[in-house]
């Protein structure tokens, strides 16, 4: 498997490169609410209309948007899809 990516560093060890994407993936499905999943509120104002929801907020695991620092500070486990 090749991996590329348009940056001028590179992880030297798959180690590093496994932690840095997992972090990644992290920052993306905790902190990054995405327009497409946002829900619309039952007694919206014109201030606020829409839930902004992050993509693990729309799978139920948790019930608000993280800031880096709760993500850096809280242990997530990985789940065990293979049984």
């Amino acid at each position: 498997m090749m991996l590329f990516r348009k940056a001028l560093s590179f992880s030297k060890e798959l180690h590093l490169l496994e932690a840095s994407s997992a972090l990644e993936d992290a920052i993306y499905n905790f902190t990054r609410p995405i327009k497409t999943l946002r829900v619309e509120l039952p007694n919206s104002s014109k201030q606020a209309r829409w839930q902004q929801r992050t993509p693990a907020m729309a799978a139920g695991l948790t019930d608000h948007l993280w800031t880096i620092q709760e993500l850096l500070t809280v242990v997530l486990v990985p789940l065990c899809t293979n049984t």
